[in-house]
């Protein structure tokens, strides 16, 4: 997998941001499973969470079983999202993380978060990790209902430095690829995230098994 990074050399990442560099995808199931206790519905386990989470999240709640002729799509929405930021503070970065941010800063490759997170609450995890100055842009969406990000990629790219050859996106699911794809730029997958490995494997887009993995091998290309 190295040549990933050898036959074209990266010079700018876009990162994402939940369940490739924020380790939350336990606390999103977590969440979910009281939400379902309370509607009466099948609870999750960590593998099936991960085999049906998708975008657009409206999606991942029909399959879950809610009736949304009892409760909208945005009240489901909200409650599970209050759940969630009151125990944001509970998760932490990948393993990996801080080592490969700060490597690719000092080899002068730049970095910009492109996440389906509230910007304002993103731009507050970024600066809580003491990681915000590592992004040249962070990007989020206006509302936490995680309908997508592809137009943000879109708009992204299109006022770009970098050519999108010279891009690399980095992410946990199936909708970054497609986002990658929006955006004309180079898609990598890290799996433990909130998408199950059997389904990136799918895409044939280079596969990681962690953060960490990937981590290692491209300090192993960095330093050759």
């Amino acid at each position: 997998m190295q040549d990933i990074f050898t036959n074209s050399p990266v010079k700018h990442v876009v990162w994402d941001w939940n369940g490739t560099l924020f380790n939350d995808a336990w606390l999103c199931m977590d969440v979910m499973n009281e939400l379902l206790r309370r509607h009466e519905l099948p609870l999750l386990t960590l593998e099936r969470y991960q085999q049906i989470f998708d975008f657009p999240v409206i999606d991942y709640y029909r399959r879950l079983g809610f009736d949304f002729e009892r409760y909208t799509f945005e009240e489901l929405g909200t409650t599970f999202i209050q759940g969630y930021e009151s125990r944001r503070l509970e998760c932490d970065l990948h393993d990996g993380a801080l080592v490969l941010l700060a490597a690719l800063r000092d080899e002068g490759i730049t970095q910009t978060v492109l996440s389906a997170y509230e910007h304002r609450t993103l731009v507050s995890l970024l600066t809580h990790f003491d990681i915000i100055d590592y992004f040249e842009e962070v990007i989020g969406i206006d509302d936490h209902y995680a309908g997508g990000k592809a137009d943000k990629g879109r708009a992204w790219i299109a006022r770009a430095q970098a050519a999108p050859s010279d891009i690399l996106l980095i992410g946990d699911t199936l909708h970054d690829v497609e986002v990658a794809h929006v955006m004309g730029v180079r898609c990598v997958l890290v799996a433990g995230g909130n998408q199950h490995r059997d389904r990136l494997v799918e895409t044939g887009v280079p596969l990681f098994d962690s953060l960490r993995e990937l981590t290692d091998t491209w300090l192993a290309t960095l330093q050759e």
